[in-house]
């Protein structure tokens, strides 16, 4: 507990310095602000599990005491501190140590409708909506980077970007293909129909983080095209970026300015770029194991919502979840923690082979 917890406040205090003294100086750290708003809560944490310490270790003697009362209350207080301590335990070695570097990173999330037609889009903004609220909870920023919707709230295509503490983290388990299983909206005969819906998700990183030569983009304009009003329909405000070395093609319509969707044209790009770097480091280091990302898992069905039974299953735990509205509606933390104690125990089973 000391050296973790030294560790952090070191570098809490660190950054802490170097803002104030930007501060005197009328600069500022875009980067170490960044860093300092990540590492705040987490140093809050570990005060916590320092005083949740100290009090374990006042309680102990008191398991002993020839007061019978006294044993069965220390017992009970001594459990109880007991779990909230393994809990932030977890919390702060997952954030120091992540299995992943980029767990920590902001995330760009793009959901596509699959097979299914109406169904397929209005499935896909069920799960925009799912994750946005879930995020709100956590207190996590979104925003809508590019959006294609359809009638009745549901999208062709929908990007966005989620700014939080180990947003990555949270939802990299997310990617692959989500089915559902329900009667549309638009569904006379009460007939269940299967449709689909797929997921990207992308850690966020730096401009500097990724090197893209600007004579390897080709870079076009156009008039944006759906909701915005009548100013979408008389600029070319509309930014499509293709990466030529890899054929990579993002674009954004969304905001009035050009400007603006340029900028995030190239976040998304460099996102994209760099988890085409990761997968395959990933490819070469584990030597294409079925587990590893982009070896298939996006192509394959993750996750099935069985709407007249009540059911989400994921099938890479095996694992079952109820009470489906309450989870679209955001209440997804029970599948968050399921996820990501499965790709502990996976990854533990695999550093033992």
């Amino acid at each position: 507990m000391n050296a973790l917890y030294e560790e952090l406040e070191k570098r809490y205090h660190d950054l802490q310095n170097a803002l104030a003294r930007s501060a005197e100086q009328g600069a500022s750290s875009q980067a170490a602000a960044r860093e300092f708003k990540k590492i705040e809560p987490m140093y809050q944490k570990a005060k916590t599990l320092r005083q949740i310490s100290a009090e374990m270790d006042k309680l102990l003697p008191l398991k002993s005491s020839s007061d019978k009362e006294m044993q069965e209350l220390a017992a009970l207080e001594l459990e109880t501190l007991g779990t909230q301590k393994a809990r932030l335990e977890q919390e702060l070695d997952d954030f120091l140590h992540p299995a992943d570097p980029a767990d920590n990173r902001n995330v760009i999330i793009e959901i596509r409708a699959g097979t299914g037609g109406n169904e397929a889009a209005l499935f896909a903004g069920d799960l925009f909506r799912m994750y946005t609220r879930y995020a709100a909870k956590r207190g996590f920023q979104a925003e809508v980077y590019s959006s294609h919707p359809t009638g009745l709230g549901g999208y062709k295509e929908i990007i966005f970007g989620l700014q939080g503490d180990g947003a990555f983290r949270i939802f990299k388990h997310e990617r692959g293909v989500h089915r559902v299983q329900r009667v549309p909206v638009t569904e006379a005969s009460g007939r269940i129909h299967t449709s689909t819906a797929t997921v990207a998700v992308l850690p966020e990183v730096e401009e500097i983080e990724v090197e893209i030569n600007p004579a390897d983009l080709r870079i076009d304009t156009y008039r944006s095209s759906g909701a915005g009003g009548q100013h979408v329909n008389r600029t070319d405000s509309a930014v499509r970026i293709t990466h030529l070395p890899t054929g990579t093609v993002v674009a954004c319509q969304d905001e009035r300015s050009q400007i603006k969707n340029r900028a995030r044209a190239m976040s998304i790009l460099r996102s994209k770029i760099y988890e085409q770097q990761r997968e395959q480091a990933e490819s070469e280091r584990r030597d294409l194991r079925r587990s590893q990302v982009g070896t298939g898992e996006r192509s394959e069905k993750i996750r099935t919502y069985n709407f007249p039974q009540d059911r989400i299953t994921d099938h890479r735990a095996n694992q079952n979840f109820h009470n489906l509205p309450a989870i679209m509606d955001g209440e997804m933390g029970e599948i968050v923690d399921a996820m990501i104690a499965f790709e502990r125990a996976r990854k533990k089973a695999e550093a033992g082979t």
